[in-house]
């Protein structure tokens, strides 16, 4: 068992890392995959429709999973082909996820008895849209630090509505099923004479029913201009910004104005058809027909596309989250029994995670064409990657599986905290023009970043030094001499990174704001972090503190780095502010109090420490 079973575990984790690299195929008839890597315009860069449909369901319901009324489970692009084409299916799968009891009582919900589900569909409260539109729009007067928990959840769900009705009209009207008909009697007669040819029809009775589908498609032109926001229609062949994309929308209004229906809206039209009514292939038909003048004119972005498709669907934070877990308990449990074979597996296990998020990290930046670090959700996962690779240098150097559970514990939370800043949209966003700098950001933000991977990763070795010598008899003096190595060592990388990643902003604002220091909130917590670990090597150094003061205070680092990251962009003030929300706030501050709890036990009198007589 002790031999065979560690690398069973190892061969299932190598096995399920290659599996989620392998090219997933269609549920079913439909090539959903390849209608999921054509592109469209959004956020500044051409993307797959596959991304949009994951990106959105994330906002929605904080999960990419959807499960029809029946039971079938769908991949995001069929939901999101649905969402375009069958809105009738589409309202009645339980995607909006609401929490709030008085949102909840608002809108006449109640949870499934028995199961606490918290999802609803859009056909749920419907006609409650009206008041929901109402009390958000009150909530909207106010800050989002002031709101109360109701209005919170009422402009997070208004807004969650907005965008699934976006989607709706993205690419067809939603409430004209016989589309395609319609559509090509609407250019017939527009083609016959227009509003005159309309008026001779009225009188024709047998004409009446297929007349009001025809007329009412003027106003389903005006309200698709209105609310989609998707750039799905290409630059036209020959334009001189290939990149000036147009909604759906947009070019049907043309229609209206004598313009004959371009190719494109006409292949949503067939694609809509096809789809309702079950038409395998004609529809794949339709999209390799859509597909094929796109990949020639675009033959660089698609490129791109196919990698961002496949990145998507491999999902290597989620796995490495997933691995890293494993091998953080694995280092834990090596310090009770089979010590050198778990330490070893769990240290294969690390650096198999750490490889895998080097390669989702090493993508994006070949699909934005910028340095590691971009924004908020980027600075999880290079914070992560970063502490990983000090554990893993730490963990050959001493071989006692310290590196290891601090390697797990740090890369699993700061990719669980990824993934819920993911929820907030597309990550690979553009940069605004005043921070559009590849040599800042790979100097200044990757520096500074840096900074923060050390001062965590000394405050998470801290941490098991406390919690492991406190609750534990399994660390011993020995072990406790080279934790003491480890969190000074890296308390002067993390000063030395912090101090030079603080200054080389300053430069940077200069040159973007033309001044080096402004009191920014974000340029205080950077001076902070600089000035806690300067404090930490000066009672070190001073002989004011010894290991167990030294452990302390490196656990406050972790308080203080957390503010820097995450607090001073929630004040709402500053160059710096990424907007304030209440599940962060709360976790931040139960963040902040568990880790004065842990500083607590370690001034707690030596004598009742179980492990041995620190220091």
């Amino acid at each position: 068992m002790k031999k065979y079973l560690p690398l069973l575990i190892l061969l299932g984790a190598i096995a399920a890392v290659a599996g989620s690299l392998l090219p997933k195929r269609n549920p079913g008839q439909f090539d959903v995959k390849a209608f999921g890597s054509l592109p469209l315009l959004s956020g500044g860069r051409l993307k797959p429709y596959d991304t949009v449909a994951r990106t959105a369901l994330l906002r929605i319901q904080e999960n990419q999973t959807v499960r029809t009324p029946d039971g079938r489970t769908l991949q995001p692009i069929e939901w999101l082909l649905d969402v375009f084409f069958a809105p009738e299916l589409a309202d009645n799968y339980q995607i909006f996820l609401i929490d709030d009891p008085d949102l909840l009582a608002l809108l006449n919900l109640q949870r499934s008895a028995g199961r606490g589900d918290r999802r609803f569909s859009a056909a749920q409260f419907e006609k409650s849209l009206a008041e929901l539109s109402q009390q958000a729009s009150k909530a909207d007067a106010k800050e989002a630090a002031l709101r109360t928990r109701f209005e919170s959840a009422t402009v997070e769900l208004r807004n969650n509505m907005v965008l699934y009705r976006r989607l709706q009209h993205a690419l067809v009207p939603p409430d004209l099923p016989d589309y395609v008909t319609t559509l090509l009697n609407f250019q017939a007669i527009r083609a016959a004479g227009g509003q005159a040819e309309l008026n001779r029809r009225a009188g024709q009775p047998h004409d009446a029913a297929a007349l009001a589908r025809i007329t009412a498609v003027g106003s389903a032109f005006q309200e698709m201009d209105q609310w989609s926001d998707l750039l799905t229609i290409p630059a036209p062949e020959g334009s001189s910004d290939p990149y000036a994309w147009s909604t759906t929308g947009a070019q049907l209004m043309e229609v209206l104005s004598g313009h004959p229906i371009a190719t494109t809206p006409m292949a949503f039209a067939g694609l809509a058809q096809t789809w309702r009514n079950n038409q395998p292939q004609q529809f794949n038909e339709l999209v390799r027909r859509v597909r094929a003048p796109l990949e020639t004119r675009y033959a660089a972005d698609f490129g791109k596309i196919a990698v961002e498709q496949r990145f998507n669907s491999a999902q290597p934070f989620y796995v490495g989250m997933v691995l890293f877990g494993l091998a953080g308990f694995l280092g834990i449990f090596s310090w009770i029994g089979w010590a050198e074979t778990l330490r070893s597996l769990a240290f294969r296990l690390v650096l198999l995670a750490w490889i895998l998020t080097t390669a989702g990290i090493a993508t994006r930046m070949w699909l934005e064409g910028r340095p590691p670090v971009t924004n908020l959700y980027s600075s999880a996962l290079f914070i992560g990657w970063g502490a990983v690779l000090f554990c893993l240098f730490l963990e050959k150097f001493f071989k006692n599986s310290v590196g290891n559970a601090a390697a797990g514990s740090v890369g699993f939370c700061t990719l669980l905290i990824a993934h819920h800043l993911s929820f907030t949209g597309d990550t690979l966003e553009m940069m605004r023009a005043v921070l559009d700098s590849n040599f800042w950001l790979a100097t200044h933000v990757v520096v500074i970043t840096a900074g923060y991977s050390a001062t965590f990763l000394a405050g998470f070795l801290a941490l098991i030094y406390i919690v492991r010598g406190f609750f534990t008899k399994s660390l011993d003096q020995a072990t406790a001499d080279s934790m003491t190595r480890m969190v000074y060592g890296i308390v002067c990388f993390a000063t030395l990174f912090s101090l030079v990643g603080t200054v080389l902003g300053g430069i940077w604002a200069d040159q973007s704001w033309g001044r080096f220091w402004g009191w920014d909130p974000k340029e205080n917590g950077a001076l902070i972090i600089v000035l806690w670990n300067a404090i930490i090597l000066h009672a070190r150094w001073g002989g004011m503190v010894k290991s167990r003061g030294l452990m302390a205070l490196a656990v406050f680092g972790n308080i203080v780095t957390a503010w820097s990251w995450f607090g001073v962009n929630m004040l709402g003030v500053g160059l710096h502010s990424y907007g304030f929300t209440d599940a962060a706030f709360l976790w931040l501050s139960a963040f902040a109090v568990s880790q004065l709890a842990i500083i607590g036990i370690a001034n707690v009198p030596l004598a009742k420490w179980r492990s041995f007589r620190a220091t």
